[in-house]
């Protein structure tokens, strides 16, 4: 006699209002910001993660002194809570594919340089041609990209150089080229090209750890010959709108991406300098390699990556 195997009612669907409930509390730290998000009453709320407590007989939250923490068993919760709604999400993505309608969420994740200077336009693009998908762009530095497109919370994510994490796979979209940048009056800027010696004896503009910007640059000092510390760091930005606010001011130079400042150069606010030997990097898409992609997924990769070459290509043009 074959045997049977049947889920408690309660524990059938995970991603059901109690689990969305629960994910949105830990996301926004706030009861009334969930409620808020998910169009639902404070106390709903409340008791939808209060049976989750009782379901799963364990505290998720820590409510003390007005501040709300997940508890160890909350942040196990946290974690599977993304990977199931997200699967539930892409599962409904999928069905939808298969009736021929083209709807819903897509979401990427970005660099702050490529989310600011290169995905807008794509982006609009891609809408005009797909009106019922709705990307949700999200903006962090590389690092913090590639964590949350293997957290699952991402459908696919644009860095900058390669991804570290063995759970992504990574397809190389263009290049992308760094170079000095400073203010007009800084000594640098009379300069046809400049080597890294020339740049220890300048004051340096530095971004902040965990920036792919700033990992292609330290690789480079390294590949020079010389050591990371060489460059005299005066400040570090976490944006690259933060740094060319600095630069301007002359309080030193920066090395960036050369789209990052196109229109301040054209301006004449800026200088660009090339670097020599030049100074590129590969940017990037990121997913993780045992999802299944749905065909937005796949439509969006295949004409970012086109438009992004065909950029470089323009950039290249311009250049020489």
């Amino acid at each position: 006699m074959r045997a049977s195997f049947v889920l408690p009612r309660a524990q059938s669907s995970m991603a059901d209002r109690r689990l969305q409930a629960f994910h949105a509390v830990a996301k926004h730290r706030s009861f009334t910001k969930a409620a808020d998000a998910l169009c639902m009453t404070q106390p709903a709320v409340t008791f939808q993660v209060r049976q989750l407590e009782e379901q799963f007989d364990t505290r998720l939250f820590d409510r003390a002194n007005g501040r709300i923490a997940l508890t160890a068993a909350g942040e196990v919760a946290f974690e599977y809570a993304e990977r199931i709604l997200s699967l539930s999400s892409e599962l409904s993505a999928r069905l939808k594919e298969l009736s021929g309608q083209e709807v819903g969420p897509l979401l990427i994740g970005a660099s702050t340089t490529i989310a600011e200077f290169l995905l807008p336009k794509i982006l609009g693009e891609f809408k005009a041609r797909h009106p019922g998908i709705v990307p949700q762009l999200s903006v962090a530095n590389s690092e913090a990209v590639q964590i949350r497109v293997a957290q699952r919370s991402l459908d696919l994510g644009f860095i900058e150089g390669d991804s570290h994490l063995p759970t992504l796979v990574t397809d190389v979209c263009c290049d992308d080229e760094l170079q000095v940048v400073c203010a007009p009056s800084h000594p640098l800027a009379t300069l046809a090209s400049v080597d890294l010696t020339a740049l220890t004896e300048h004051a340096y503009v530095s971004r902040e750890s965990g920036s792919g910007t700033r990992e292609v640059i330290d690789h480079y000092l390294q590949k020079c010959g010389l050591k990371v510390d060489a460059l005299q760091v005066v400040m570090e930005a976490s944006s690259p709108e933060a740094l060319k606010g600095l630069v301007a001011t002359g309080i030193g130079f920066a090395i960036m991406s050369r789209v990052t400042a196109e229109k301040e150069v054209r301006l004449g606010e800026l200088v660009h300098v090339p670097l020599a030997p030049r100074l590129t990097r590969r940017l990037c898409v990121v997913y993780p390699k045992e999802r299944i992609h749905s065909k937005v997924v796949n439509a969006f990769v295949g004409f970012a990556k086109e438009r992004l070459a065909a950029k470089q290509g323009a950039d290249v043009r311009v250049a020489g």
